[in-house]
């Protein structure tokens, strides 16, 4: 146990970690974002896109009208305030008058909800590219129910709407916050079409600037990711991470690198292989199978 004086010393070092390690704190802060509150929004939506399956009771039909009014009540309130203080945060607008990123916010988050129906649209179409491009799957509900890969592709939807519309910092909260439950990392800026299909799925990466096409299928620890990062934040906004055409499928464990690598249309990537240049279209890539050498127990080897 720690004595009076020693308590003391330790609070007076640590107050001046704070001072040293500049960026680390945010005492006195007004603009911070609630994560727990972004969360709930999460929640909350995905309420309002699977209406009836993450409800504690049922829900019925002739109060669906109040029971979606009632989500999107939250959602715009609780999000508008988080986005305003998102605008506001740090050093991105730390002097602007609270009036006007308020009304900033009202905008962005009014802009976000209209998308709602089409986030619906492009989910509709990743449920069905999962349930017909998994034999073990026994209905859509099993799907909706307990897929991480749709539920990271659920999270990285509504998120990639804020990133388009410059939210900072909550489209990547979003994503991460799935990222931490799944292991599936898809980030905010990445561009993905329809009928989007996650197998499996632990150990996936989707870099910022990945851009996929339609019907795309990727198994379990593939990596669409850039070749080098060694330059930081000068490659801000530079294309550093691939394009995957569409009817393709990646199998587990491959990496494809670079913003100047390009997928084709059609083209199935065989797993574990490794890619940094462009494959053209309709092409087959599988990694040569090492050769295997088999003894008889009589003989000895590696498990004696």
């Amino acid at each position: 146990m720690f004595v009076k004086r020693e308590t003391e010393q330790l609070v007076e070092s640590i107050l001046k970690s704070y001072e040293s390690c500049d960026g680390m704190s945010r005492v006195d802060e007004d603009n911070m974002i609630n994560k727990d509150i972004i969360i709930e929004v999460i929640e909350r939506l995905r309420r309002i896109l699977f209406p009836g399956y993450f409800d504690s009771g049922k829900v019925r039909s002739e109060y669906i009208t109040y029971y979606v009014g009632e989500q999107l009540e939250f959602v715009q309130y609780n999000l508008n305030k988080q986005i305003a203080r998102a605008l506001g945060s740090g050093d991105l607008c730390a002097d602007c008058p609270k009036s006007a990123l308020n009304e900033k916010a009202e905008k962005i988050t009014g802009a976000f909800l209209k998308k709602i129906p089409e986030i619906r649209e492009y989910l509709y179409t990743d449920v069905k590219a999962a349930f017909n491009g998994d034999p073990a799957a026994s209905s859509t509900d099993e799907i909706i129910f307990s897929y991480p890969g749709l539920y990271a592709v659920t999270v990285y939807r509504i998120a990639h709407e804020l990133q388009l519309l410059k939210v900072p910092m909550i489209p990547r909260i979003m994503t991460e916050h799935a990222h931490s439950l799944t292991g599936i990392d898809i980030h905010p800026g990445a561009s993905i079409g329809k009928y989007f299909f996650i197998d499996h799925g632990t150990g996936i990466v989707v870099g910022e600037t990945t851009e996929i096409g339609d019907n795309v299928k990727i198994y379990q620890g593939v990596t669409l990711g850039a070749l080098s990062t060694r330059k930081g934040q000068e490659l801000r906004g530079v294309k550093r991470h691939p394009t995957i055409g569409s009817n393709v499928t990646i199998y587990s464990e491959t990496s494809i690198l670079g913003g100047e690598t390009v997928i084709g249309d059609g083209a199935t990537i065989g797993g574990n292989a490794f890619i940094v240049s462009s494959v053209p279209a309709g092409t087959r890539v599988s990694v040569k199978t090492p050769e295997l050498e088999y003894t008889t127990g009589s003989q000895g080897g590696l498990w004696d």
